[in-house]
């Protein structure tokens, strides 16, 4: 990767860690030193890397690349490496490094306490939320400060080695006891083998990408160094959506990673698309959420998946088996059917939203009319839904149901119509009362992502409606001339990747192709000017929130490799 990135916006980490390296030690929180992040059991500020010279703190520049973390001094450097998932490698030359415990209360029950391993006399960080120890192995060099030892970490709990020789260590994280680590390449070796498994990667994931595509590498780092291993309730390789403080991953975002990686990394696309089902619960619902020590059903997300998986076939390199497609079939039937069950009120043919998170869009200014609305969106996600269940059961030869699929897409559609469209805008219902309201929400122009599936005069509305919405940088969740909206309000102002990606495809298949060209263009001169952020202000660009966004990043990658081919 030719150019340095900034680790206050995206952690130094590495496929298959659940750690990373990182000044923020918790939400929108920044600690002045790089630290070691665990996202196990939540997320935890184990370590402390402080550079060091002339016996004080040394203020440094840090640099970033995929293989290698640099910090810079007048006197001196200290790099780091990934060796493995799980090891990490530094050095240093005429600049010293403390790493200690992170600043923490320490009490009987957190903290991270230091031992010694009694075999090599290595020190050993424990972190009580985690379980992990991390021992550091001194390969040449001499600690300047003894580490301190006790049940608390009384006494100094750091390691230091000085400047004034060049220096060499290993850290590892481990659960059980392991041999004393032992050094089996040169550190330049680690760097190497770092560096040439992220170009392996880039060419496979974006072989496309050119002058035009500016950050396409930056944005599969992003991806590349947020993917944990399986562990707690990930039972696959997960791409979290972000190793900052948004590290779970959520039932509608794991579909645009999956997209992004479909053409380089399918198996690993496909872990991503079936991720949350894994959590599906007799109802058909999925969870909110999933984390790697806890799984949030107090919520749901919007049924995009069907969207989402017929998309994602179309940029496999190879199709789907038999055993896949039945496997998705059951899936997306059973999640199909609680919205037609579980949240259809009794004689209503429209599901509907239990709350504003359930929509994806928590506080989008639609749900300041009620905590519960049909809304158009939803339909129009379904119906979506119900086309592909009924494409996949035609395929794997039950003509039956994809017929009763097919029928009860058609009678969405026609509700749709009949009851939440007005003559120029989708307007939410209360399903008990029946009262309906407009609002000035992008959320309800969402129907866009039928395409051709809509009448002519609707979609033509609806595109139309779009540009009170569209800014310099793509399409604001509420317009900047509303008196609701909010630049960092969430879903009351900023702009948001998923949303744009929907809208894009929708224009286009509704032949909407210069508008849909325009949407993905400013979108894209976005994440080029502004990075991979969870969302942007719409007035000025700027990135909002999580920093190191991997949904993000994600349709950055789909719409910039869509719009490669087209040129």
């Amino acid at each position: 990767m030719t150019t340095p990135f900034s680790v206050r916006e995206i952690p130094f980490s590495f496929p298959g860690s659940w750690f990373g390296i990182s000044p923020v030690v918790a939400e929108a929180s920044y600690a002045d030193d790089l630290h070691l992040v665990s996202h196990q059991r939540g997320m935890h500020a184990i370590l402390r890397f402080e550079p060091r010279h002339a016996d004080g703190r040394a203020e440094t520049r840090v640099t970033a690349r995929p293989e290698r973390l640099r910090w810079e001094h007048p006197s001196g450097h200290v790099e780091m490496v990934y060796e493995s998932a799980d090891t990490i490698r530094l050095r240093g030359a005429g600049l010293g490094m403390r790493i200690g415990a992170a600043a923490t209360t320490l009490t009987p029950f957190a903290g991270t306490y230091l031992y010694r391993d009694p075999r090599d006399g290595s020190p050993v960080f424990t972190s009580y939320e985690t379980g992990r120890r991390y021992r550091i192995t001194v390969l040449s060099g001499t600690p300047r400060t003894p580490a301190g030892a006790g049940l608390l970490g009384s006494g100094d709990r750091h390691l230091e080695l000085s400047g004034e020789a060049s220096w060499e260590l290993a850290v590892e994280e481990y659960t059980t006891s392991r041999d004393p680590y032992r050094a089996v390449a040169s550190f330049e070796e680690v760097a190497r083998a770092a560096a040439d498994a992220f170009h392996d990667y880039v060419e496979a994931i974006a072989p496309w990408r050119d002058a035009g595509t500016p950050a396409a590498e930056l944005a599969t780092y992003v991806l590349w160094s947020a993917t944990v291993a399986p562990g707690g309730f990930l039972r696959r390789p997960a791409v979290l959506m972000s190793k900052h403080w948004m590290d779970k991953v959520w039932s509608w975002d794991h579909c645009f990673t999956a997209l992004a990686l479909a053409g380089g990394d399918p198996e690993l696309a496909w872990h991503q698309f079936t991720l949350p089902f894994d959590h599906q619960d007799p109802t058909g619902a999925l969870p909110d959420s999933v984390a790697h020590s806890e799984v949030l059903c107090n919520f749901v997300k919007p049924p995009i998946h069907g969207w989402a998986f017929r998309r994602l076939r179309e940029r496999l390199p190879e199709p789907l088996s038999r055993d896949r497609l039945a496997e998705t079939y059951r899936r997306l039937s059973d999640w199909t059917t609680f919205w037609l069950t579980q949240r259809r009120a009794p004689g209503q043919p429209l599901p509907h939203y239990q709350h504003g998170n359930d929509s994806g869009w928590d506080n989008a200014t639609t749900f300041d009319a009620g905590r519960v609305l049909e809304t158009a969106d939803l339909a129009a996600f379904l119906i979506m839904q119900l086309r592909e269940v009924a494409a996949l059961a035609a395929e794997l030869g039950d003509a039956r149901a994809a017929s009763g699929w097919s029928a009860t897409a058609e009678q969405l559609h026609t509700a749709l119509l009949d009851t939440l469209w007005d003559g120029s805008r989708f307007l939410a219902r209360d399903p008990e009362t029946g009262a309906t309201t407009s609002s000035t929400s992008l959320l309800a122009l969402m129907p866009l992502c039928l395409g051709a599936d809509l009448p002519e005069e609707v979609r033509t509305a609806l595109a139309a409606g779009l540009k009170a919405h569209l800014t310099p940088y793509g399409p604001a969740t509420e317009p900047l001339d509303s008196p609701r909206h909010v630049a960092d309000g969430y879903w009351r102002g900023p702009i948001w990747a998923p949303v744009t990606l929907l809208i894009e495809d929708g224009l286009r298949r509704a032949g909407h192709d210069d508008l849909a060209d325009d949407v993905s263009s400013r979108f894209r001169a976005l994440c080029e000017a502004s990075g991979f952020a969870e969302n942007f202000d719409a007035g000025t660009g700027a990135g909002l929130r999580d920093r190191a966004y991997t949904w993000t990043a994600a349709v950055y990658l789909v719409l910039a490799e869509d719009h490669r081919r087209r040129c």
